[in-house]
């Protein structure tokens, strides 16, 4: 396949070519990945050096107590690793009576956090490194401090004020000072502390010990069901990715708990629409996709939850019966109907890396909703995921709440398989993810891209309420056009509403990486 390697968006970013890359929402993560790399790591240490470094120097986006997903290209066979974590086995529906809607905060919205399993599965399998060398940058910067970055301060205030009554949070996070601005440094000691007991004890210390005792003794204080048996029998698994053909690709997913799911299905009803026919960026192309995603959102919102509950597999979901139905429901002279929230925040850190050998790691953690659950485990800078808030109170639904269950998840690594030209790839943030992983097969397969091109141009979001936000840079004609189509365009949006892009394609030669100007993201390689 023939790329076009111009940038005809404008840019802030320009895409890096070399034989070994890392691909990061923030520079000091990728320097770590790509120091692993020059000390003999492979592609899998330089992922799992920047991701540890992450929850350090983006807090606001992962941390500690984050889930993980995985995808993994040994050059040969794509490997999915499914790292989030379940509910406690005691909780139940009735723990949650009188609420209309799962808690975001505190501890009734906290499952066990599953980062941490991903780094030791993945080292063991894939890493070459010793497993404690993946950890220095993070220790460091955490002890000696960083520099708090430009994307990230703003973030951080705003979670000093929504989380004012979390005691922990706030001497571990805030202090004394405030929250750090821009350029001010920040130390997160005790985050060292946990860094240096998880790497000497290869997680042992986090599922098992002293780390463990800690989790389960603070959320029992606050009466929520945790157990060291919960954290003990926590696993990550691996699990074989769903796939569907798109422009000489594959496009490959994490099944469920994940919403991958709600991009397949709408590639596949672009398939049926023919969506290649249409010029890109026209308001046409831009209609068709939005109602894919309209149409894949609603079917992933009434079926989707952890496997092992839903009714409807991910197969059927995928099947031409029910992919043909909802192709013909779509119109293309009319916009369709609105749609009924699920749970997101556009809160998370994608990362990829790839090396000289052929070894590529798409790779993404989170919070999910900024810090997560405001829970911090005092004495540990642990700071709780919230994903319990992606379940529903809804009964019979197959992501109701209940015991040692995965909830929806919306963090998606991707993965496109192409002969020659395989890709790594992730658009983090909330139910953006989804629709930009379209986007980006759209642009890169479908029409020649390069990746730091398809990262740069502007880009539409289908919110949660089925209102359509179209990115500055979109031209007015189009956005007339798609306001005439019945389509309800929200006015000025803030610039994270439409995610953070990382790429990395194989090239004939060595790789083209790409970062997006959206985050404080970096790319780079030797």
């Amino acid at each position: 396949m023939i790329f076009d390697f111009s940038q005809p968006y404008p840019s802030a970013r320009s895409p890096v070519f070399a034989r070994n890359v890392v691909a990061t929402s923030q520079p000091l993560a990728t320097q770590a990945g790509l120091e692993a790399l020059k000390r003999g790591g492979n592609a899998c240490d330089a992922a799992l050096a920047a991701a540890i470094t992450l929850t350090v120097v983006e807090p606001n986006n992962n941390g500690l107590g984050s889930d993980a997903f995985a995808l993994v290209y040994d050059g040969r066979q794509l490997h999915g690793l499914n790292a989030s974590g379940r509910s406690p086995a005691k909780l139940n529906a009735a723990y949650y009576e009188g609420l209309d809607q799962m808690p975001t905060k505190g501890w009734p919205s906290v499952t066990v956090p599953g980062a941490v399993s991903a780094w030791v599965a993945l080292s063991e399998r894939f890493g070459r490194l010793p497993f404690e060398q993946l950890f220095d940058a993070a220790i460091n910067y955490a002890r000696d401090g960083f520099l708090v970055g430009p994307k990230t301060a703003p973030f951080w205030a705003a979670a000093a004020q929504h989380f004012s009554d979390y005691a922990a949070f706030q001497s571990t996070f805030v202090g004394s000072n405030g929250a750090p601005k821009t350029g001010e440094v920040k130390r997160l000691p005790d985050h060292a502390t946990s860094l240096q007991d998880i790497a000497s004890s290869k997680g042992a210390s986090f599922y098992h010990g002293r780390l463990a005792e800690a989790m389960v003794r603070d959320a029992n204080a606050h009466d929520y069901p945790l157990t060291m048996d919960d954290l003990n029998s926590h696993r990550a698994d691996w699990v074989e990715p769903l796939s569907v053909s798109f422009a000489g690709a594959q496009l490959n997913e994490i099944p469920p708990n994940s919403q991958g799911l709600m991009a397949l299905i709408a590639l596949k009803i672009l398939r049926k629409l023919d969506i290649l026919d249409q010029p890109l960026d026209s308001a046409v192309s831009i209609h068709l996709q939005v109602e894919a995603i309209r149409m894949a959102y609603d079917t992933v919102r009434r079926h989707l939850g952890d496997g092992d509950s839903m009714t409807l597999s991910a197969e059927e979901m995928l099947a031409d019966p029910l992919i043909n139905r909802l192709a013909s429901s779509i119109s293309r002279v009319k916009a369709g109907p609105r749609l009924e929230p699920m749970p997101a925040a556009a809160d998370t850190v994608y990362l990829c890396a790839a090396d000289a050998n052929g070894l590529m790691v798409s790779y993404i953690q989170s919070n999910f909703r900024g810090f997560g659950s405001g829970i911090v485990v005092p004495g540990t800078g642990i700071a709780m995921q919230n994903r319990g808030s992606g379940f529903v109170l809804t009964r019979g639904h197959p992501n109701q709440v209940g015991g040692r269950k995965r909830p929806f998840h919306t963090i998606i690594p991707g993965f496109a398989s192409h002969d020659d030209h395989p890709l790594a790839f992730g658009v983090m943030g909330g139910h953006m993810q989804a629709q930009g992983h379209v986007q980006m097969m759209l642009r890169i397969f479908g029409f020649g891209q390069n990746p730091q091109a398809a990262s740069d141009a502007p880009r539409w979001h289908l919110t949660e309420l089925g209102d359509l936000a179209l990115e500055q840079g979109t031209p007015s004609a189009v956005v007339q056009a798609l306001a005439d189509l019945g389509h309800n365009i929200l006015g000025r949006t803030p610039e994270h509403l439409f995610g953070g892009a990382q790429l990395i394609l194989q090239l004939d030669e060595g790789y083209c990486a790409a970062s997006d100007h959206r985050k404080e993201g970096h790319a780079a390689g030797f």
